[in-house]
């Protein structure tokens, strides 16, 4: 193990490292007390604060907690917990690969430093994004191996091939991200380095995510049962879900959308699909009330159990607020259906739909409980 594949434990290279390795994640879990302290610390810091915490000076416990970092994510399995961490790892990288190239990291970890060409390699982009001085040289138009961008400006830096932009900027915020506010001249978009970093990460919050939740033995859940929950108090103190209240099924993710027509058409929906549409309704604003009515066209609706499981998915019967099953959960059931574009971008319904509503122009955006007033 290196202290590189610790620093950046998202490396191809830093899995390996930990296959090679041969590590036993039960072991670890029953006896490397400082790894699971410290992979508690980086989830939970990334919910209190967006980091990770400080680095252990262990190459060995700082690598190992990254994916036992993981694991307790998967146990939690709560969307708004996986996207902080994700965002708090990808941001924790990007500080680093960051603070190597202007030069100014400590000189013991000099050695340890991925360079910009190295990341575009790692997420297969370095065909896609080409330095404009090495363009302007006559060289191949990609960024030069071993040297150090100097761009931290306004300047464009670079110039990415469009396909590849548009997959990048996909989960950007910001108007500046959009294709029809760039420039583009012979199928590419140019950046500068800065933005390059902003995509980068991007990309390294993406590799983070994939797989989440994971399927985690009972024997390693067990084992980590206080950490868990001590993440779990951590959540519950925390205002980080978007207060969503709007109803708008035509922004639906596909799976929601797919069980909302189940619904309308008196179809049998099995437990898992109910609990997955009814704890999507009541996080998007809907009222047990609301939700009472809209199962009642369903044949098999009954008035009193359809009130009181709500209740429970709500919080308001149970210690638990619920939140909608991850994609992961859906897919594992078959409720998953329908894939779009956006769905290749996301790793929960929610997101998909709070990016929706972010997208959509206002005249898309008509409450479903309006204009059923209105009719």
């Amino acid at each position: 193990m290196e202290r590189r594949h610790a620093r950046y434990p998202f490396l191809d290279a830093a899995r390996e490292a930990v296959e090679r390795a041969d590590v036993d994640l039960l072991a670890i879990a029953r006896d490397e007390e400082r790894v699971v302290e410290r992979a508690t610390e980086r989830v939970e810091r990334a919910l209190t604060d967006g980091s990770i915490g400080d680095p252990r000076r262990s190459t060995r416990v700082e690598l190992l907690s990254y994916p036992l970092a993981r694991v307790l994510v998967s146990l939690v399995d709560e969307h708004v917990l996986t996207r902080k961490y994700a965002r708090a790892e990808a941001s924790a990288a990007h500080e680093r690969f960051e603070t190597a190239a202007d030069g100014t990291e400590l000189k013991s970890t000099r050695d340890d430093r991925v360079t910009t060409t190295e990341l575009l390699a790692e997420f297969d982009l370095a065909r896609h994004v080409h330095a404009v001085d090495a363009e302007a040289g006559g060289a191949d138009g990609g960024p030069r191996a071993g040297s150090r961008d100097t761009s931290t400006g306004s300047e464009d830096a670079y110039r990415v091939d469009v396909g590849a932009y548009l997959g990048l900027a996909a989960d950007m915020w910001g108007d500046e991200w959009r294709l029809v506010n760039r420039p583009l001249a012979e199928g590419r978009v140019p950046i500068t380095h800065a933005e390059l970093g902003d995509l980068l990460e991007k990309a390294i919050e993406r590799r983070i995510t994939d797989g989440l939740p994971l399927a985690v033995p009972e024997s390693v859940g067990d084992l980590l049962d206080d950490a868990e929950a001590g993440i779990r108090e951590t959540l519950s103190e925390l205002e980080l879900t978007r207060e969503i209240d709007t109803v708008v099924p035509d922004l639906f993710p596909p799976c929601m959308r797919a069980l909302l027509d189940s619904v309308r058409k008196g179809e049998h929906l099995e437990h898992h699909s109910r609990f997955a549409i009814t704890a999507f309704l009541t996080s998007i604003g809907m009222t047990t009330d609301e939700i009472v009515d809209f199962y009642s066209v369903n044949p098999g609706f009954g008035e009193d159990i359809t009130r009181y499981q709500t209740d429970h998915i709500r919080g308001e019967t149970s210690p638990t607020e619920y939140s909608p099953p991850s994609c992961a959960t859906m897919q594992s059931y078959g409720d998953c259906v329908n894939m779009d574009d956006r769905c290749e971008t996301i790793s929960h319904p929610m997101a998909y739909y709070e990016g929706a509503l972010d997208d959509a122009d206002d005249e898309e955006i008509a409450d479903w409980r309006e204009t059923e007033a209105d009719a």
